[in-house]
């Protein structure tokens, strides 16, 4: 069990108060809060050895150089990569993702298949649409169920020979599902298709497995795991990361350069040019190591608890209905109040210091699915605690008395 009164102390921000009420932070979905460990590992970078890395021989690029390896060797272990060079990293989710589809522009052609799931944010729904646009391949979607699931037996239907690739994501940001991704890789690579999963919801609950996954790329980003913003990582297959060509040209990503002719660098350099968020990347395995040793286990019992307790709070709210009921999710909760916009509980609700999130969470199909203009969404961490869902509750009839 988590002595969550110590965790919270970690992180300064949720001392303070907003509206001159305590913070209450349910926005953890949209970007989670830093613990001090992690404030302090920035402001050493640069105090201490802030230098450009991988071209000095000074002390100070050689002392940057080792702490940035350093944090990739982290990440690799986290993650289970087999080698360190398969962990590239990006500003974040967004780009590791546009850096896949950059690379199967040279692959795809018309008459080839991608398959997207009907349960993804835009950002990893966009760069294929455009690849598509690009390359004459043809989008399939992967429909979903009321419950905010995906039908399984239609994804089978929809794989064949002609699909290059599936794209889904480990956790879904607007109703907290998880996918049932193993099965839909192995699915996948049964007909030769290639797979990309968006772990961005998933990092802040779980440690993947990208060798038990067998999944070929696994995108997420730092700034939702208590890393910095700016931060992310794509891990890619070596074999796929060697067959890929570079996203961008440059610095750093060359072997040897003549107006003739450039030849590129080895991995993970080929895909990281120019200067990096050197404190950026650094401090994402700071951030790794402090949930490392708050324990995932952990992590996840404490989340767990706070979504079943925040569900019978909120169920017992009068014409209150929750969007997203999959056997499997993790800590957030989508919800309206009928009759009431979202966003106007929303605004009410932070005037008594609670931060929730309304709209359509970058994920509009989602909501065209459910015919709603968007939702209230609560998202929870680790740090989060019963007496603070009690307070949102609280808030939320106060704003449904108002607006009734």
């Amino acid at each position: 069990m988590l002595d969550i009164q110590k965790i919270r102390a970690d992180f300064p921000i949720l001392s303070q108060k907003v509206n001159g009420k305590p913070l209450v932070y349910f926005d953890n979905g949209a970007t989670s809060q830093k613990p001090q460990i992690v404030i302090d590992a920035i402001s050493k970078y640069y105090q201490e050895i802030n230098a450009n890395i991988h071209r000095g021989v000074h002390t100070l690029s050689q002392l940057a150089t080792d702490a940035y390896e350093n944090s990739r060797k982290k990440i690799q272990h986290h993650v289970n990569a087999e080698f360190s060079h398969e962990v590239l990293f990006t500003s974040g989710t967004t780009h590791g993702i546009n850096l896949v589809t950059n690379g199967f522009a040279t692959i795809l052609k018309p008459g080839d298949e991608v398959l997207v799931s009907a349960l993804e944010h835009h950002s990893n729904i966009v760069p294929w649409q455009m690849l598509c646009e690009k390359t004459g391949a043809t989008l399939l979607v992967i429909p979903m169920n009321d419950d905010g699931e995906l039908i399984l037996s239609e994804f089978d239907k929809l794989l064949s020979p002609n699909t290059k690739i599936v794209t889904v994501n480990h956790i879904s940001n607007a109703l907290g599902t998880i996918n049932p991704i193993k099965y839909m890789i192995e699915k996948a690579h049964a007909v030769g298709a290639a797979v990309l999963i968006d772990g961005a919801q998933a990092v802040p609950h779980l440690k993947p497995d990208v060798q038990e996954l067998d999944c070929d790329f696994y995108v997420f980003s730092g700034h939702k795991m208590c890393g910095p913003t700016g931060t992310g990582i794509l891990f890619g297959k070596e074999s796929w990361l060697k067959r890929l060509p570079p996203y961008q040209g440059g610095g750093e990503m060359i072997k040897e350069v003549t107006f003739a002719k450039t030849t590129y660098a080895d991995l993970p350099h080929k895909f990281e040019a120019g200067t990096p968020n050197i404190a950026g990347g650094i401090v994402l395995g700071t951030a790794v190591d402090y949930l490392n040793s708050v324990g995932f286990e952990n992590i996840q019992q404490q989340e767990m608890e706070l979504l079943e307790y925040a569900t019978q709070q909120l169920l017992a709210i009068e014409g209150l209905k929750i969007y997203g009921t999959a056997k499997q999710k993790t800590s957030v909760i989508s919800f309206n109040i009928e009759g009431i916009h979202p966003y106007d509980i929303g605004t009410i609700v932070d005037k008594s210091g609670i931060a929730v999130r309304t709209g359509h969470h970058c994920a509009q199909p989602i909501m065209d699915f459910f015919r709603v203009p968007g939702t209230i969404r609560a998202s929870f961490a680790f740090y989060n605690t019963k007496e603070e869902i009690d307070m949102m509750v609280e808030a939320i009839k106060k704003a449904k008395r108002m607006l009734s």
